[in-house]
């Protein structure tokens, strides 16, 4: 279960983090890019606890 959801965590906070950059003209330390990765943690938490409760 744990490794489910730190991969999770690690796939869906990379993806929002580089959205969020995006936002700050590429920059991966700027406002946006943070509270993206904030995010885009605990949506991981959530997403990889579902994924291991419904398919494993």
């Amino acid at each position: 279960m744990k490794l489910v959801i730190s991969f999770s965590i690690l796939v869906v906070s990379s993806i929002t983090g580089w959205l969020g950059s995006l936002l700050d003209h590429g920059n991966w330390l700027g406002g946006w890019s943070i509270l993206f990765t904030i995010i885009g943690s605990f949506l991981g938490i959530w997403f990889g606890y579902k994924i291991y409760k419904n398919y494993l």
